[in-house]
């Protein structure tokens, strides 16, 4: 009796004992992404004013110059924020069918040895193909506008998800295999009961894998379908035409911080959907 009261106080005692050390790790893990971070801004400080010459210096502007001449200049963000809204949504779009197509794909190469080798190839052939060498043909067939950025986004975020999601359908205890056999369970009931859960941290891996390449492919959309409202790509292009560099940069940074948001949102719900069971979804 006693050893049973005692048992809820020694779980208080271990929590206790534990959020020190869990909070002292996010302290460290915080510090460390400071400290990275200041090193980069150092590393582009130097370059700027001690490896490129004065005459040189605006292809590489100094991160203040960056803020104070374009990303706090209203005039200047404005445009920006605009284009970026249109690739965020881009980018949204191509996400979403890229996950159901690969999904879909990597569910069903799962099913038969047959449909693997059948469809394996294709889903290589897709991803060692460089983008930029078939825009032209996607452009003839979608057209230069918003329907071609979405195909782009498609296809370069779509390996990763058939991969991850295929080696997660095959890796399945056949233990559990055979115990659904045993149930008679159905081609579906397997599917959606045990195959679909165990395989959910492989899949949820192979979205944070795309969640960066489909930014990627917006941009990359962007700058070749000029059709329509420009994207944050295609000012990143005239930019560029123009010699701005500045704004080039600023450009840059507001996709660059996109990205980071879109892989940082896959990562909050890869933990919590299975960071409590599995250790794809937690942290170090």
């Amino acid at each position: 009796m006693s050893a049973a009261l005692s048992l809820p106080a020694v779980r208080v005692a271990e929590g206790a004992a534990r959020r020190p050390r869990v909070f002292g790790s996010r302290v460290r893990r915080s510090a460390v992404g400071v400290v990275a971070i200041a090193a980069g801004i150092g590393i582009w400080y130097a370059v700027t004013y001690l490896v490129l010459s004065p005459e040189r210096r605006f292809l590489l502007p100094a991160p203040h110059v960056v803020l104070t001449e374009s990303l706090l200049v209203p005039s200047h963000l404005a445009p920006m924020l605009t284009a970026l809204g249109v690739t965020v949504r881009v980018a949204a779009v191509g996400f979403v069918l890229a996950i159901v197509i690969g999904v879909a794909i990597g569910a069903l190469m799962s099913q038969a040895w047959w449909l693997e080798r059948a469809i394996f190839p294709y889903a290589v052939v897709l991803q060692v193909v460089p983008i930029l060498a078939i825009t032209p043909l996607i452009g003839l067939w979608f057209g230069f506008s918003s329907t071609s950025r979405v195909a782009v986004c498609v296809m370069i975020a779509l390996f990763p998800i058939i991969t991850n999601t295929h080696f997660g359908f095959r890796s399945v205890d056949p233990g559990l295999h055979e115990l659904f056999t045993l149930g008679r369970a159905s081609r579906l009931q397997r599917l959606v009961r045990l195959e679909l859960p165990a395989a959910l941290p492989s899949i949820l891996t192979g979205l944070r894998i795309s969640s960066g390449q489909v930014v990627i492919g917006a941009i990359i959309g962007d700058m070749f379908f000029a059709q329509g409202q420009p994207g944050i790509g295609t000012l990143m292009d005239d930019y560029r035409a123009q010699l701005r560099s500045t704004d080039l940069i600023a450009a840059i940074v507001l996709a660059a911080l996109f990205g980071v948001v879109v892989f940082a949102g896959c990562s909050l719900v890869s933990r919590l959907a299975v960071g409590r069971w599995h250790t794809s979804g937690g942290t170090r």
